[in-house]
């Protein structure tokens, strides 16, 4: 299996003046995004610095390990800045944005490139509550902070640099790069080249008919693996592509595991039946609420994981959490009453899906 660290084997003696930016690219470039910088990436693009500089900065900070998402990143982070076609990319306008109190998690950043063109990228959801928490609200509000965060970014980007533009991202930041192309001014959407979306989620059914989306659409370059979760949640109105991973069900969305044949993925026909059972699963039960309901189911969770010591989703199932979290609930019967009659709608949104997909034979998806 090939992956993105053979890809900068195969193609990092090249730069993008030599070799035009593929999928490939753009998914590094999406995957960089999860690194949390230092102070050289902050620049603006008159003083930016190369990939390379920052790289060698982010190593000298203290415990680099904590600044990242997985280990692997420090590890790509490594090999891109090596190469001649992403070390000497310059890295500027980095901005990360925590804030509990607003429910947002938001960093983004702008890289230029050698052939004068600018890839814009928005960091996907990291491993705080507070980032899960603001992917949930999706569900029912028209917006999230950080999706008219990512409008404002995109907006000062292309201020900055007279460049054509490409935006990507991973994940929420996927969603992030859709809705800032579709929500920034037409003069800027004039101006982007194509916009990469790794496996994120769609939006709500008000997205749909929104001018700006569907004149972007396209443009989009929507990716998922084949047995994707998270890239079917919501609403799509563009063409996804199918691609192979070496892991299996949600763990596919770790772009690590996106096989990779020369410049583009490794692609097969269509997503799997437990894709497309998932996929009809959530969207039954999320029909089956209305945005009020959603809301306070979301409240509700998030309540209940608050009451214990998580600060990361990863901290959510220690033992003396679940505890926590089991000592609430046999305390709080309106808050069992709720959960319990939620996720009963649940168990029958997902025999609604299997007697669908058992009756006849569902399509792949709207697939390129």
């Amino acid at each position: 299996m090939t992956n993105m660290f053979d890809y900068l084997t195969w193609r990092g003696d090249l730069t993008f003046s030599q070799v035009r930016p593929n999928p490939v690219d753009a998914l590094i470039f999406s995957t960089l995004a999860y690194v949390f910088y230092g102070d050289k990436a902050k620049a603006e693009p008159g003083q930016a610095m190369t990939l390379g500089e920052c790289a060698a900065e982010f190593f000298t900070l203290e415990n680099p390990e904590n600044r990242v998402r997985v280990k692997k990143d420090m590890d790509l982070l490594r090999a891109a800045a090596a190469t001649a076609r992403f070390g000497q990319t310059r890295l500027c306008m980095y901005e990360n944005r925590f804030l509990p109190e607003q429910e947002t998690q938001f960093a983004a950043m702008t890289f230029l490139l050698d052939d004068g063109t600018m890839f814009v990228v928005y960091r996907g959801t990291d491993n705080s509550l507070v980032g899960w928490k603001e992917d949930f609200n999706m569900t029912f509000q028209q917006s999230i902070p950080a999706q008219r965060l990512a409008q404002e970014y995109i907006r000062r980007a292309a201020q900055s640099a007279e460049a054509p533009i490409r935006v990507a991202g991973h994940s929420k930041g996927g969603n992030l790069a859709v809705f800032a192309a579709a929500r920034c001014s037409p003069q800027v959407r004039a101006r982007i080249l194509e916009v990469y979306n790794n496996d994120g989620p769609g939006f709500t059914k008000y997205m749909m008919g929104d001018p700006g989306y569907l004149e972007v659409v396209p443009r989009i370059h929507t990716f998922v693996p084949q047995s994707s979760v998270i890239g079917m949640l919501l609403e799509h109105e563009e063409p996804y592509q199918v691609l192979r991973s070496s892991s299996v069900g949600i763990m596919q969305h770790d772009p690590y595991s996106w096989e990779v044949v020369g410049p583009d993925f490794v692609h097969v026909e269509g997503i799997t039946g437990s894709s497309q059972f998932m996929d009809a699963t959530i969207k039954n039960w999320f029909a089956s609420m209305t945005n009020q309901e959603r809301n306070q189911l979301v409240e509700e969770m998030y309540a209940l994981l608050s009451t214990g010591t998580a600060e990361h989703a990863s901290d959510v199932f220690q033992p003396k959490n679940i505890l926590t979290y089991a000592k609430t609930l046999s305390g709080d019967a309106d808050m069992r009453h709720l959960l319990s009659e939620e996720f009963q709608g649940l168990i029958t949104a997902a025999r609604k899906a299997y007697t669908t997909m058992s009756s006849k034979s569902l399509p792949a998806g709207k697939e390129k």
